[in-house]
């Protein structure tokens, strides 16, 4: 809007008057917004002044005319409001009437007040004299001395040395408090609980107070524990009238800096009479003029203890105004043009007090990290209204920077009810109601308070409340999962395009996907799940007599692999927890009379955590609650639970029970070397847990080939006997690579069936040769009780057989072909919107019959090959994973040994060595970690045992111990508790299976909880636009996880690259409102600091304990270390201020400086490295 108009417009809002006086506001964001409202009001012109950092605030341009002081180049962002000449020079320059100074910054500066005084400019607040004598805190308490108003012990006069506090603190007792003479805010005051601490809280306290007020003066107290902090407002005219405006209880408050402030306290009205008679009595003694604060200590008798004045308006002025109903701001600034407290109508008996009032400081601060500051853009940013809500803002608006330079309040927000609990409600109401977004903010948090017990029960708080009530941070969570962080993973697609690791491309369909219709089911059928199918005996009468039925079933029943190994293998296990959900129910009602949907374990625990950053705990519960009818299966590696490695025991049961009770039913245990130890101890892990025990055989070879004496149908009888023998419920056969030919299906089931008449077989194959409805049509004639299928448009080459066409082609599966062609046509779908993760594969390849590759590796090394440079060197791939097999001993090839084999293939074509090169060189060769442990005997000891003397030359060569018997056996126990102990600390709120998976995957799991913590739960993201970017003016919008909320979400432009910060601005609107998410273009060079400063500095390594980092960003005050230094873990390494809070970054081990980085003086970034210690 151009000037002329933007006056005309504010012209037309006020007194057709002319105007004499000009009021300038020597401050900045919520106080100088409110000092040019009044001015206005009282029809008066308004001058604001700003730093160059503030050039864009809301106070410059709500004024009529504003000012910068100074440049970069001559004052800082704090000195510019602290430079007394030019704030005169501006004054004087413009006719300025009275000035007035706020809070904090020259508020409290005698050289201030006389500056103006001596300038013929009036200054809203009191003289010169009188700031000397209640601003010195020292000077205001023997005031109330000599007056008879009592004080907590303390200091006779300034505190100059640390000697001189030791003798206070010896004389008087711990603990005492330091406090800056000058000060306020909490700034420059430390308190002292041990001896030993003093000298370096003196010393910090003293550079606090030096740098946020210009002097260093300090004086001690006795610390009454437990106190309330009570104050009383008060307003003094120049003919010595004093009034009282009742009292405001601020006892909420962190660092000594009032958070929560209400009004009235719950003090008894005698006890509050005796505050207002002795605040009154100060500022007659002292000569007061103006607004001020007489602050007191009250303790659990209802003493009180005088601490200060504060000779200016405070930050909770909102509480009184809105109680007594007058404007204190306005009230300051005609007392200072002359008027007296009469003329104002404002006399004792005139002032009275209705209902109750509560303010709320909302600020740029992180509570779970210590109330940090944080700053940035403003994004998004929503008010709260409605009656007897009130809101003094400053900076905060959508789009608004964040310094780091300046205090961290946002708005204040003041409800007023007819007593505390209306107003407490009214608060929690608004709060609900706050939206801001883009930078760490404390509305949650506050409104955690707001509930606590103690808080709201009302005047039972105290000035350390939240210190000493640790619960008010348990399991608090900002609540931006749906808003803030999923934009910013969307602007990163839109930035930096795709991530999700094996993506290629984006996929091929852009429509919303469509849920058929299922015939012959109910017409709400895409919606409400089926109850009938066979869990319901399984629940019932449990895993023996569910056996039994199914064995009495008279026809061959299906397992539907669609939703585990199927996409496994076709699709790279990168189909999401949101597009199951949506079949889900559907399918339900399709499959009905299935034996199990295999839907877990394996592959897709790993890849849900570590590519699609989803939990694989929530997958299980949210499908069991849509497919409650249909036995769930999972993929178990027996002692390997679903890890590539062993584990304690322990892990495995408490990970089976876990499994049992979010809603898995069947357990295939297998071994990757069908080694029966580990077998076992899955099988009794899984039958403790009150799951179904299906032991599978990991199939190789051929048993219809009668020339081989390894894995033959003698072999696998031995295997069956042991397993029966250990009381498993059903017997699995699993063919991973599809060898299983038709004759070795009739040969090997034929006589597992004619041994064990009632044994119930389960058989699973990989259709990668294309033999896999013929193998199942033999063993279905040899006596097999169910089969594994995939739906049709997820079926054949490395995947299952089709179901299709095996339910058309024998009888008894209970499954109809138009409820698996209703089906395929979502799958058929679900193919475009995976389109990135479809691998080339030919129909069929019989090639499998000599490299016995499995179905679910053969994607996955294709995909790695390409990955490592080796994509067109595929075929000498698979020839060298049937070498590696060979060099292995021969073996079982099923997760985790099969990685060992492929890992063994893809370093032989990488390294171009032959079979005969990896036996010559085995001893200096740089093998692959996974084989390695394989040599050792990690995963278990293979039928045949291992290759020597390969294996001795392997291991000896590197001094490595082999691993005798079972791996897992010999495996100390993991402190499940300790490691929950180091997540809740880095994490906060942790559940069971968080830490299970910890356990089994600890860094993946950490890897996905910093994904959550920068993009929140992108679980909610439909699928096509999780993987491509948003087209500009596409809208998409989806479901939370609430009912009935809903957000609609629209890319509107993205911004260009910002040479300083590396970074670009993406906009969106949500729901209608704008939001602007700046995104790192990972694109471009090394990413700059930004915020702080435009050099190039290196980053800590956050998994390096050695490396010191900066917590936020800010200056470096002081750098207490040299290279070379010895340093001892927590000792202080350097001192970082922002927001005008001093942060002390301490060494995070023993050792020795190696490098400093920073040095005093410098502005940091978040992270950047300051010290790096040698150990």
């Amino acid at each position: 809007m151009p000037h002329s108009s933007l006056t005309s417009k504010r012209a037309r809002t006020q007194s057709a008057e002319p105007k004499e006086c000009t009021l300038l506001a020597a401050n900045r964001g919520e106080i100088a917004l409110r000092i040019i409202r009044a001015g206005r009001e009282l029809n008066m012109n308004c001058i604001a002044i700003y730093s160059f950092e503030d050039r864009l605030s809301m106070h410059r341009t709500r004024a009529d005319k504003a000012y910068q002081i100074g440049s970069p180049e001559t004052h800082s962002p704090v000195g510019a409001y602290l430079s007394i000449p030019d704030i005169i020079e501006i004054a004087k320059a413009k006719n300025v009437t009275a000035i007035h100074p706020g809070y904090g910054f020259l508020s409290e500066n005698p050289q201030f007040a006389r500056a103006c005084a001596e300038a013929g400019i009036a200054f809203v607040g009191p003289s010169a004299a009188v700031i000397e004598s209640c601003g010195d805190k020292t000077k205001a308490r023997q005031l109330a001395i000599n007056a008879g108003v009592s004080v907590v012990p303390g200091s006779d006069g300034p505190i100059n040395t640390v000697a001189d506090a030791e003798a206070f603190a010896r004389a008087h007792g711990l603990p005492i408090i330091i406090k800056a003479a000058n000060g306020g805010g909490g700034r420059g005051m430390r308190v002292v609980r041990d001896m030993e601490s003093l000298p370096s809280l003196f010393e910090r306290a003293k550079s606090e107070s030096l740098s946020a007020f210009g002097d260093d003066t300090l004086f001690i107290e006795k610390l009454i524990e437990r106190p309330r902090h009570i104050e009383v407002q008060i307003l003094a005219d120049s003919q010595g009238n004093v009034v009282h405006l009742f009292e405001r209880d601020c006892s909420v408050q962190r660092r000594h800096q009032k958070v929560v402030e209400y009004g009235p306290s719950f003090l008894p009205n005698e006890a509050r009479q005796k505050l207002f008679d002795d605040a009154i009595k100060l500022a007659k003694a002292v000569g007061y003029v103006n607004a001020g604060t007489v602050e007191f200590l009250v303790d659990s008798d209802n003493n009180h203890y005088f601490i200060e004045i504060n000779p200016r308006v405070q930050v909770e002025h909102c509480v009184t105004e809105e109680i007594t109903g007058v404007d204190i701001v306005a009230s300051q600034i005609e007392i200072a043009l002359g008027k007296s407290l009469p003329d104002l109508g404002l006399t004792q008996e005139n002032i009275s007090m209705r209902g109750f009032a509560i303010q709320c400081r909302i600020t740029a601060e992180n509570p779970s990290q210590n109330f940090q500051p944080d700053s940035g853009r403003i994004s998004m940013y929503r008010s709260p209204g409605g009656h007897g809500v009130r809101l003094d803002g400053g900076p905060c608006y959508a789009g608004a920077i964040i310094s780091p330079h300046y205090d961290s309040l946002l708005v204040k927000c003041i409800t007023v009810g007819s007593d505390y609990q209306v107003a407490r409600r009214k608060m929690l109401s608004a709060l609900s109601e706050f939206r801001v977004r883009g930078i760490q903010n404390n509305i949650d948090w506050l409104m955690k308070l707001l509930t606590n017990d103690v808080f709201a029960a009302g005047g039972k708080v105290w000035t350390t409340f939240i210190d000493d009530t640790p619960e008010l941070f348990k399991d608090f969570e900002a609540d931006i999962r749906c808003g803030q962080r999923l934009m910013r993973y969307l602007g990163d697609l839109v930035v930096n395009g795709p991530s999700v690791v094996g993506q290629n491309g984006v996929p091929e369909l852009r429509t919303d996907v469509v849920i058929p219709s299922l015939p012959d089911a109910p017409a709400n059928a895409s919606s409400v799940s089926c109850l009938t199918g066979w869990r319901n005996i399984l629940v019932k009468d449990g895993p023996t007599a569910f056996c039994a039925a199914i064995r009495a079933h008279e026809g061959v029943l299906v397992t539907d692999t669609t939703w585990r190994d199927a996409h496994q293998s076709i699709l790279a296990t990168r189909v999401r927890t949101i597009d199951l959900a949506k079949i889900a129910p559907l399918t339900s009602h399709a499959l009905s009379n299935a034996f199990s949907l295999e839907c877990w374990g394996g592959a897709t625990f790993d890849v849900s955590l570590r590519f699609l950053k989803e939990c694989p705990w929530d997958r299980l519960q949210t499908l069991r609650k849509l497919v409650p009818n249909i036995p769930f299966q999972m993929l178990l590696r027996g002692a390997n639970a679903v890890g590539y490695t062993a584990y304690p025991d322990h892990v495995v049961y408490e990970f089976c029970a876990t499994a049992v009770k979010y809603g898995m039913d069947i357990f295939r245990v297998f071994d990757s070397l069908n080694y029966v130890d580990n077998l076992k101890l899955g099988i009794d892990a899984v039958k403790k847990a009150g799951g179904v025990a299906e032991a599978a055989i990991s199939y190789t070879g051929d048993v219809s080939d009668l020339t081989k004496t390894r894995y033959n149908l003698q072999y696998y009888l031995d295997l069956t006997d042991k397993l029966v023998a250990d009381g498993i419920h059903i017997l699995g056969i699993k063919d991973m690579a599809g060898l299983l030919k038709p004759k070795a299906a009739k040969m090997l089931i034929g006589a597992i069936r004619e041994k064990y008449p009632d044994l119930v077989i389960h058989l699973h194959t990989h259709d990668t040769a294309g033999t896999g409805i013929a193998t199942y049509l033999a063993a279905v004639a040899a006596g097999v009780d169910i089969v594994d299928c995939a739906i049709d448009a997820l079926s054949g080459q490395t995947s299952q057989p089709s179901m299709g066409a095996f339910v058309s082609s024998v009888d008894g599966t209970g499954i109809s072909s138009a409820a698996v062609q209703t089906l395929s046509s979502y799958w058929d779908q679900m193919r475009l919107l995976y389109s990135p993760f479809e691998s080339p594969m030919p129909p069929s390849d019989s090639s499998i019959y000599y490299t016995e590759m499995p179905g679910g590796q053969y994607t996955n090394l294709q995909f790695q090959s390409r990955q490592l440079g080796l994509g067109e060197q595929w075929t000498k791939i698979k020839a060298a994973y049937a070498q590696a097999n060979r060099l292995c001993g021969d073996i079982v090839k099923v997760t985790p040994s099969s990685k060992v084999v492929g890992d063994l293939a893809q370093f032989m074509v990488a390294q171009n060595l032959t079979e005969q090169d990896v036996i010559d060189k085995c001893e200096t060769l740089s093998f692959p970690q996974s084989v390695l442990e394989y040599y050792q005997g990690f995963l278990g000891q293979p039928p045949y045992g291992f290759p020597e003397p390969m294996r001795s030359k392997i291991l000896n060569a590197r001094g490595l111990k082999s691993i005798e018997g079972r791996p897992g056996a010999s495996m100390a126990p993991l402190n499940m508790n300790d490691l929950r102990t180091k997540l809740v600390e880095k994490y906060g709120e942790i559940r069971d299976v968080d830490v299970l998976s910890a356990a089994l995957y600890p860094k993946v799991f950490e890897e996905y909880m910093d994904a959550v913590s920068l993009y929140g739960e992108v679980t909610q993201i439909p699928t096509q636009y999780f993987l491509r970017p948003m087209d500009v003016g596409e809208e998409f919008q989806f479901d939370l996880e609430k009912d009935g909320q809903r957000m609609i979400i629209k890319f509107v432009a993205v911004g260009p690259l910002e040479d300083i910060t590396g970074r670009r601005d993406v906009f969106f609107t949500v729901d209608g409102e704008a939001r602007v998410i700046d995104v790192p273009d990972k694109s471009g060079d090394e990413q700059k600091t930004g915020k702080a400063t435009s050099i190039k500095r290196p980053k800590a390594d956050p998994k390096a304990k050695n490396e010191c980092s900066a917590p936020m960003a800010g200056l470096v005050v002081d750098v207490n270390v040299k290279e070379g230094a010895l340093v001892k873990m927590g000792q202080p390494i350097a001192v970082l201020s922002a927001m005008k809070m001093e942060t002390i970054v301490t060494a995070p081990c023993d050792g020795v400086v190696g490098q400093v980085f920073v040095a005093g003086g410098d502005y940091i970034a978040a992270n950047d490295l300051i010290v790096r210690i040698v150990e």
